[in-house]
């Protein structure tokens, strides 16, 4: 029977257990120290009856902890559920009785949160404490680790079965629980690894965090599949990272936009070491081309990748040898995923025309947790629907026009706010901007840009920024209405948030 990811630990120690598998702060595991703690811990879960199918809640850092926990449920078949720490008290409590969490693992820095949490309503039996004072009636995680023994567990997991139950970000009504299975993760990695020439010599920094599908599996799951280094971050620092690459010789780095274009206005970017870096992906939003050409005019190789939680995530990726010619696609499908443009009724558009972007193969998730109907909306005869708009050129490179709920329909023409704030990025002294539609008693809708200038002392007018538009875009694209403001408002995973820019601006 083939086994889950929690099978890839006992393997890599075979083949390599005195190299080093995480870092964290101070702490290094080996393999073997690393494997040897999830096995405690393992025994731990056993012991006190978590079974196959338990959820298995973490509201945890990117710490090792967090990873421990993620194979540790794998190794006996629960099911862990990483739950955002930037959450409110509220909206943590709606994933726990949602997905069913029986065991919650907290780091000290939520204890707060927590505290109110336990007088609430939820269905968490278990509560499990990292770090020092731990709570009267509750688990410590090192203490726990010591009462669990070095034996591998004798659960039967088969690879079709669900490990981890990762939380869409939920922009758009109540957060979804997508079920992705051992074998989700398995092929993501395999493609990663063939997509990407990745080596067991690889190592990694993982600042994004690891509930977003980005941190987790882009490259800090498929590392450990592969024999790498995890190197961890519990929080986003534009200078320690740049430090940490060339003290730990990193080689492959997945940030969001946003924290490419912190790294980016370092005023000393060009002072730090970072010839190790080879394998550098962009993802979880569109990446502005200004911050590629930034990375291609320094020769430090940058990957423009698309992906979602529901395809855990790899869907799409434009390597450097493309980056130039093909600036703005997200370029082609891995070896074993698939991708289409299709219109409204599921038929093939032909080349550059554009459509919705369907999705399909070993990666494509289970479905969403306890809702079946939405399952089957997104999920047809085998093809997963994105709702994203996108087109495939002639030569088979795809491109992402926009989100479908984000397309403007100004006086029947369609606008990709993607477009436009592409064109906007490149005017001086712009650092980011958002685009939206707002309503038009004669056209139907408008287009709105949000500028976040890099200077506060800087001065936009609505005029400068048509004129520099003149010539890159139609008439109909251009910005009606302009507004500066100090930062987009966005959400724990780096997405701006258009809805929040409709309802507090959108006039």
């Amino acid at each position: 029977m083939v086994k889950g990811i929690g099978s890839w630990l006992p393997k890599q120690c075979e083949r390599f257990g005195d190299k080093t598998a995480l870092v964290y702060r101070e702490k290094r595991f080996t393999y073997a120290q690393f494997n040897e703690r999830v096995n405690r811990l393992a025994d731990c879960f056993l012991a006190q009856g978590v079974q196959k199918g338990t959820r298995v809640g973490a509201i945890l850092f990117n710490t090792n902890e967090m990873i421990e926990v993620l194979f540790a449920c794998a190794k006996i078949g629960a099911i862990c559920v990483p739950i955002n720490y930037r959450l409110s008290v509220d909206e943590i409590e709606y994933i726990a009785n949602d997905a069913g969490v029986d065991w919650l693992f907290y780091d000290e820095r939520m204890q707060a949160a927590v505290t109110e949490l336990t007088k609430r309503k939820t269905a968490i039996q278990t509560w499990v404490h990292v770090g020092a004072a731990v709570p009267f009636g509750q688990l410590e995680y090192e203490g726990l680790l010591r009462e669990g023994n070095n034996q591998e567990p004798y659960v039967s997991v088969h690879i079709d079965d669900v490990h981890m139950m990762m939380y869409t970000s939920g922009t758009t009504g109540k957060p979804k629980g997508v079920m992705l299975s051992h074998g989700n993760t398995l092929w993501n990695a395999i493609n990663a690894v063939h997509a990407m020439s990745l080596q067991d010599d690889d190592s990694t920094l993982t600042v994004a965090p690891l509930f977003h599908i980005g941190g987790m599996n882009v490259f800090t799951t498929t590392l450990l599949y592969k024999g790498g280094k995890v190197v961890l971050h519990d929080k986003f620092d534009p200078v320690l990272t740049l430090e940490t690459i060339g003290k730990e010789k990193i080689t492959t780095l997945f940030m969001v936009p946003a924290m490419w274009l912190a790294i980016m206005h370092l005023p000393n970017f060009d002072h730090y070491d970072l010839g190790s870096l080879r394998l550098n992906v962009s993802g979880g939003a569109p990446c502005p081309l200004t911050v590629i050409e930034f990375f291609q005019k320094r020769n430090i190789p940058f990957y423009e990748g698309f992906g979602l939680t529901e395809t855990a995530p790899f869907v799409a990726l434009l390597d450097p040898a493309n980056s130039l010619r093909k600036n703005g696609s997200i370029g082609k499908t891995p070896i074993h995923t698939d991708a289409r443009v299709v219109n409204e009724a599921g038929i093939d558009v032909q080349a550059n025309e554009i459509g919705e972007l369907i999705v399909r193969g070993p990666n494509v998730m289970k479905g969403y947790w306890n809702l079946p109907e939405a399952t089957q909306n997104v999920m047809k005869e085998g093809w997963f629907y994105t709702g994203d708009l996108a087109r495939v050129d002639e030569e088979g490179f795809f491109y992402i026009v926009d989100r479908k709920k984000d397309m403007i329909i100004t006086g029947g023409e369609n606008v990709y706010p993607t477009e436009v704030e592409q064109v906007i990025m490149r005017y001086p002294g712009v650092r980011e901007v958002a685009v939206i539609g707002v309503h038009d008693e004669f056209w139907g809708e408008s287009v709105k840009a949000f500028v976040v200038l890099q200077d506060h002392l800087q001065s936009l007018t609505v005029e400068e920024l048509r004129n520099h538009c003149e010539g890159k875009l139609a008439h109909f694209k251009m910005p009606k209405f302009l507004e500066i403001i100090p930062q987009l408002p966005r959400n724990a995973t780096g997405k701006i948030l258009k809805n929040v820019l409709r309802e507090q601006g959108g006039k």
